[in-house]
């Protein structure tokens, strides 16, 4: 085994054991709910937040900080790697944990609160920048009622970001961005088709006697 990858075994599957740590489901504990039988069914931040903007709120605490703290322990504290190459293997790591955990039968989360908390460990002044752009796109599409606000605000906060770090950054970091960016759209599959898709025909009269 190459010796770097043997340097980043441990630590890969570090960042995906805390990624996989359902907060969502624990920031319900003691409500008598479990997220994943209400609303959209998603372990994650925005479904919680539609029961709960208190638990919502230690749900956002606990996915941003598992993509975060993980990553930056390993990334910054123990100087794996050489540029932000090896944070991106390690952030993928988190971000795989939450959307396949273990303790939710491999059925998490769609990995934005998680991805985010990876972002601000690898560029914190850039993810300051996207953070307000997701917040006014988010605020907007719910005062607009859009459909789907929040995928559109998440999945089009990345590719704002990706664009971004192809521009100030370079092309290497901004093809991780981009593939973190295509994973999340897909992971958001079901909510573009519900977006996108064409509206159901009405039941015929024949049909509905």
């Amino acid at each position: 085994m190459p010796e770097a990858v043997s340097r980043l075994l441990i630590p890969f599957v570090v960042c995906f054991v805390a990624g996989s740590i359902p907060f969502a489901v624990l920031a319900m504990a003691g409500s008598g709910i479990d997220i994943r039988t209400v609303g959209s069914g998603n372990p994650g931040f925005n479904n919680v937040l539609r029961v709960s903007k208190g638990r919502a709120i230690i749900a956002l605490i606990g996915d941003v900080g598992k993509g975060m703290l993980p990553v930056w322990y390993f990334f910054h504290l123990q100087h794996l790697g050489q540029g932000n190459e090896t944070g991106w293997i390690l952030g993928f790591a988190a971000v795989l944990g939450h959307c396949y955990s273990p303790i939710l039968k491999f059925n998490g989360g769609k990995g934005i609160a998680t991805s985010a908390g990876v972002m601000l460990v690898l560029y914190p002044a850039w993810a300051a920048v996207v953070l307000v752009v997701f917040v006014i796109v988010r605020v907007t599409g719910s005062r607009l009622k859009w459909k789907e606000a929040g995928a559109i605000a998440s999945i089009g906060s990345w590719v704002f970001f990706a664009l971004l770090i192809l521009v100030v950054v370079g092309s290497r970091d901004a093809a991780y961005a981009g593939l973190m960016t295509l994973f999340l759209a897909w992971r958001h599959k079901k909510n573009f088709q519900n977006l996108f898709g064409a509206p159901s025909k009405p039941a015929s009269l024949a049909s509905q006697r």
